[in-house]
């Protein structure tokens, strides 16, 4: 029983030569391994983060679909060209004028014969300050408005009254009080851009929830602190609608009005190479006024978009 149980010295001493023999071999994969993973750690080089795979096929429909429409209108203006017989220049025609207009924009020959580039600006300089002038009145009126029920049955009417009426027909009303083509245009942009913040900036105030009102009453806040921790930052994507709209208003209407009163500027401009029978450079303002455009509405949309905040929903 005892022989069973427990082994002699000899014995054992031998099982365990044998084990520390056995043991390298037993896993030598392991062991290689290891010393793999030693070595690779201790000379493997930084590993370079994953790229991004390109969505093509959102690059392709995020290009492809402007440059087939512009594609489009290329095609329709030269055949339209050919089909008038040249009176309507082609599009290479007016491609090459306009490497020429552009080779120097800012030149000076006199009061009434300058480059686009001074009667673009010159156009933009009315439009700013037109437009400045109808921001300082509009929008707050258009709190007033909204805020003040009294207020707002009091001038509904009369907006309702005055904003269908085309702006051209105030030109003349500017060149009567005035009595010059400047502040008359301008009073053309300010009065026909005042419309668009008014109204967008009055139902603003109006859709501001009623709590916050009730909120406002039972702190007994001031008017002034309603109006600027309340009002303002709930108002201002209307505001700011308003604002974008009221820019689109006047940069239409500037070009007319500037045909009409004369002097510097993008509209006159126009009307002076119409004069001249110059059909290609109408061409190159025409795209000139529409990039102008272009570029003052993205703008607005970008800023009204960093200011328009989207309720979270749980």
């Amino acid at each position: 029983m005892v022989s069973a149980v427990f082994h002699s010295p000899l014995a054992a001493a031998t099982e365990s030569i044998a084990m520390k023999k056995e043991a390298p071999s037993a896993h030598p994969a392991s062991a290689n391994g290891l010393k793999a993973s030693q070595t690779s750690t201790g000379s493997a080089a930084p590993q370079t983060p994953a790229r991004t795979p390109i969505d093509w096929r959102g690059l392709v429909l995020a290009v492809l679909p402007p440059i087939m429409g512009l594609c489009l209108l290329i095609g329709i203006w030269a055949l339209v060209s050919v089909g008038t017989k040249n009176s309507i220049p082609s599009p290479w025609e007016t491609w090459q004028q306009a490497l020429e207009l552009f080779s120097d924009p800012f030149y000076r020959k006199g009061p009434n014969d300058q480059g686009v580039g001074w009667n673009v600006l010159m156009s933009l300089e009315r439009v700013a300050v037109g437009f400045g002038l109808a921001a300082a009145v509009g929008i707050p009126a258009g709190f007033a408005i909204g805020r003040f029920e009294f207020l707002g049955r009091m001038f509904n009417p009369l907006i309702s009254l005055l904003r269908p009426v085309s702006p051209l027909a105030w030109l003349p009303i500017g060149l009567l009080v005035f009595k010059g083509a400047n502040p008359a245009a301008i009073w053309t942009i300010f009065i026909c851009s005042i419309w668009p913040m008014v109204i967008n900036t009055a139902v603003g105030v109006q859709r501001v929830p009623q709590d916050y009102m009730n909120v406002a009453r039972v702190l007994n806040l001031s008017e002034w602190k309603i109006v600027t921790k309340i009002l303002f930052p709930a108002v201002l994507p209307y505001m700011l609608t308003g604002v974008r709209l009221a820019v689109g208003t006047a940069w239409l209407v500037i070009v007319a009005a500037e045909m009409l009163t004369g002097g510097v500027g993008i509209g006159f401009w126009v009307w002076d190479e119409w004069n001249n029978l110059n059909v290609k450079n109408i061409i190159i303002a025409i795209f000139v006024i529409g990039i102008v455009g272009l570029i003052l509405e993205y703008a607005l949309i970008k800023i009204a978009t960093a200011f328009t905040f989207e309720e979270v929903k749980n």
